[in-house]
């Protein structure tokens, strides 16, 4: 494909897109037999069909929605405007909008970077390092603040993995986050007395619409395909794992590590966002493994 960065081993075959927000194309388990088994959902090839038709983005400078044009912090309101048409909110910032710079390539890793990532009144520094193996992909990230201000920062990964009638998902968390018709928050519910919400054991996913952060997760999710079975781990600091797909019609289920619940910009104490001084910088990671069922 036009515009795409390969690295790959002997069974394991990654493709990026810098110009499209740094995301990923393409991840393929490649068989002995020289059949390709997609671990992510494909990209179409097609830039026109928009960023959430690739394979995987990345979410910073925060992952979700902040609501209400913005938000307080210290003695400040600072304005966020919505940043894709259709959407009433700023949606996960900007970085998967932007063009990232393949910086470094080796047979086997790669390293993107977004240099002047700004939305709102964030300013930040971006770097993805890819590292594939035969049968895993880590991605590291690091973020930093190069603007004026001390300011809460958040990230995330937001991998799309195929979806058929066969696919199951486990999950085990503390609570979930229920939604309202605007996508925000709209209450904090205990797994213990909803099970039908618990995916603490594999189950099939919902015939109908989940768009739901789930809050005190293991950090590890397994997603049962045909021919595949992925685990997804993912760094102490990406606390919440947001699951989403329409419905059972739906080609792909997402399942997001993030560092805070959506909206957390306008909830007290801004849980799971990191307050980073200028030149201040934090970490995380995603790891993706598979094996053949």
């Amino acid at each position: 494909m036009s515009g795409t960065v390969q690295i790959a081993t002997k069974y394991a075959s990654l493709q990026l897109v810098p110009a499209m927000g740094g995301g990923i194309a393409r991840l393929d388990c490649l068989a002995v037999d020289g059949g390709v088994i997609p671990v992510l959902r494909p990209w179409s090839g097609n830039a026109d069909d928009g960023p959430f038709a690739l394979a995987s983005n990345i979410l910073v400078p925060f992952s979700n929605r902040i609501s209400g044009g913005g938000f307080a912090y210290g003695e400040h309101f600072h304005d966020v405007r919505p940043n894709l048409a259709g959407e009433a909110f700023p949606i996960h910032g900007d970085g998967f909008q932007r063009r990232w710079h393949l910086t470094e390539v080796h047979d086997t890793q790669a390293r993107l970077e977004c240099l002047e990532g700004a939305i709102g009144p964030f300013r930040y520094h971006a770097a993805q390092t890819f590292s594939l193996a035969d049968d895993a992909l880590l991605i590291d990230l690091a973020l930093k603040n190069i603007g004026d201000d001390t300011l809460p920062f958040g990230a995330g990964f937001h991998p799309w993995f195929p979806r058929d009638n066969a696919t199951r998902l486990r999950l085990p968390a503390e609570a979930v986050w229920l939604e309202d018709e605007n996508h925000l928050p709209a209450g904090l519910i205990r797994l213990e007395s909803a099970s039908d919400w618990s995916f603490a054991e594999s189950r099939p996913m919902p015939q109908g619409w989940i768009n739901n952060a789930f809050a005190g997760w293991t950090g590890e999710a397994i997603i049962e395909q045909r021919e595949i079975t992925v685990r997804v781990t993912a760094s102490d600091n990406l606390s919440t794992a947001i699951v989403f797909s329409p419905s059972s019609e739906a080609d792909f289920v997402c399942v997001e590590p993030v560092s805070h619940p959506v909206d957390a910009f306008n909830m007290k104490g801004h849980p799971g966002l990191v307050a980073l001084d200028p030149g201040q910088s934090m970490e995380c990671w995603m790891k993706i493994e598979w094996q053949r069922t």
